[in-house]
């Protein structure tokens, strides 16, 4: 019996955003920003940024307070790819990687890692129906 994927990722928190940003203009600030208003608990994971719409920046994923359920990358594909070793290093076991986010390698290499994975759309603000 196959799961949805999307739904097995949102079925509980927290979560990670994997280029989150403090502009309100850029998707990273706007995924996190997605996970807020449906009142998850979510972590902005970025190496320059201190705080996102509030909350605490962890730089890496092995920086961050708790487990969480699942990841969302925005990010461009290369630092995409090194986030599915960081994410396998701290247990990460759901990935969503957002459009203009993913590559080949990436995907092949979460998959390889028995990582689910969602790619190639939709993205995450369809999903949790954001609104600016």
């Amino acid at each position: 019996m196959d799961t949805d994927p999307i739904a097995d990722f949102l079925a509980k928190g927290p979560f990670a955003v994997a280029g989150a940003s403090s502009n309100r203009s850029k998707y990273g600030n706007k995924v996190l920003r997605a996970y807020l208003q449906r009142g998850f608990k979510a972590y902005p994971v970025h190496p320059y940024e201190k705080t996102v719409e509030g909350v605490p920046v962890s730089a890496k994923l092995a920086d961050l307070p708790e487990p969480v359920h699942g990841l969302s990358v925005i990010t461009p594909a290369e630092v995409t790819e090194r986030l599915v070793d960081e994410a396998a290093a701290v247990g990460i076991r759901r990935i969503w990687m957002q459009p203009g986010a993913e590559s080949e390698a990436a995907v092949e290499k979460a998959r390889t890692l028995g990582m689910s994975v969602i790619s190639g759309g939709p993205c995450v603000l369809v999903a949790l129906r954001f609104r600016e």
